[in-house]
């Protein structure tokens, strides 16, 4: 996948202990807004359909159900 290949360069990076400056870490920083800022509205409406899910099965267990 190109993101957890992302993700991997991007975590040796900031580990690396080798004169790394202010800039390079602002540029780290600004990468990883910019790949957040893509994924948020995907990843929240993905969120919320697993929610409404489990909300319904829930309603739905509990309606068909047998008592206790």
């Amino acid at each position: 996948m190109r993101v957890s290949r992302i993700l991997k360069s991007c975590k040796e990076f900031f580990y690396r202990k080798d004169a790394a400056s202010g800039i390079e870490y602002a540029i780290a920083a600004a990468m990883v807004a910019a790949v957040l800022s893509g994924f948020t509205g995907p990843i929240s409406e993905n969120v919320t359909t697993i929610f409404e899910k489990v909300k319904t099965s829930m309603v739905n267990a509990g309606t068909t159900g047998d008592p206790q």
